[in-house]
């Protein structure tokens, strides 16, 4: 499926969560933490106010709440405003 966002939306693919901690604790499914990073899948084209800033395959972090999660062909996905990313990692 090719799903292009509108305006300032961005496709964003979560990181996996963590698996186990620094002691090799494994941590069960229910306890896992939200990832607060990922990787933009696709980015639309802005807005006449807002250029678009993020491209596809830069790695961000966003706020814990952020985007509205859908599912496509079974993988999980995040689509947000532009705005919600709080940075790009270099």
């Amino acid at each position: 499926m090719n799903i292009k966002p509108l305006a300032d939306r961005v496709l964003v693919k979560p990181a996996a969560a963590e698996e186990k901690t620094v002691s090799g604790i494994i941590i069960p499914d229910s306890a896992k933490e939200k990832p607060l990073k990922g990787e933009v899948i696709a980015a639309g084209k802005g807005t006449k106010d807002e250029e678009m800033v993020v491209k596809e395959g830069d790695q961000v972090l966003y706020g814990k709440y952020s985007g509205t999660e859908i599912e496509i062909d079974g993988e999980q996905y995040l689509i947000m405003r532009q705005s919600d990313i709080l940075a790009v990692i270099q």
